[in-house]
């Protein structure tokens, strides 16, 4: 039997399909579907659907040189650390402000770079993991690190130097119960904490303010 023939309900027999067959109908669903896929009459002029965002000019003084900076406005602290000024001593980690491996000392505080956006700190002084050594010489505070074993995998260390450094500076050393409540938010996975609450001990005896 052809497919373009109607067979009447319960007539016994066939005639010509008189008005629409069924491959007809397939066809016509067909176009219609490829209509309603097809794109705008905005999309195909080329009329842009978004904004452009356009980069921001910015300064920051990073370790202690100045950098003149062309930022996406999304664009976090730390990315333009690692990404653009190849400073990647700073951890990228949970990148949501958990894990604390990304910290740096922002106009002399700690933040959690991941969550600052770069744009928003136009000549602003930023110090890494990478400035905190004087020429060959560590920092105390790495030296202690060492001395106490306060690592392991190593992967937090930048972000717990960092943190510890300032808590120090806030003076928050003066027990080994307050030192692991100010470092609370740096996260160590590998549990290098006894190491590290006796490293910022010890060097914050040694660090002069």
């Amino acid at each position: 039997m052809s497919r373009d023939t109607d067979v009447t309900p319960g007539g016994g027999g066939s005639r010509p399909q008189a008005s629409i067959t069924r491959r007809a109908a397939l066809q016509a669903a067909a176009t219609a579907m490829t209509v309603a896929a097809a794109p705008s009459s905005q999309a195909q002029t080329g009329a842009p659907s978004a904004a452009v965002i356009e980069n921001s000019t910015i300064r920051l003084v990073v370790n202690g040189q100045q950098r003149t900076l062309s930022v996406d406005p999304r664009q976090s602290i730390l990315d333009v650390l690692r990404e653009t000024l190849d400073l990647t001593g700073t951890k990228k980690g949970c990148n949501a402000g958990a894990c604390g491996a990304c910290t740096v000392l922002l106009n002399g505080r700690r933040i959690n770079s991941c969550l600052a956006l770069a744009a928003m700190y136009d000549g602003a002084e930023v110090t890494t993991i990478e400035g905190l050594a004087k020429g060959d010489t560590l920092h105390p505070l790495q030296e202690a690190f060492i001395e106490h074993e306060g690592f392991q995998c190593g992967y937090c260390t930048p972000g717990q130097i960092m943190s510890g450094v300032a808590c120090i500076a806030e003076g928050h050393t003066r027990s080994p119960e307050e030192i692991k409540a100010w470092m609370s938010g740096n996260i160590c996975r590998c549990g290098a904490y006894a190491g590290i609450v006796e490293a910022i001990s010890q060097a914050a005896k040694e660090v002069k303010l």
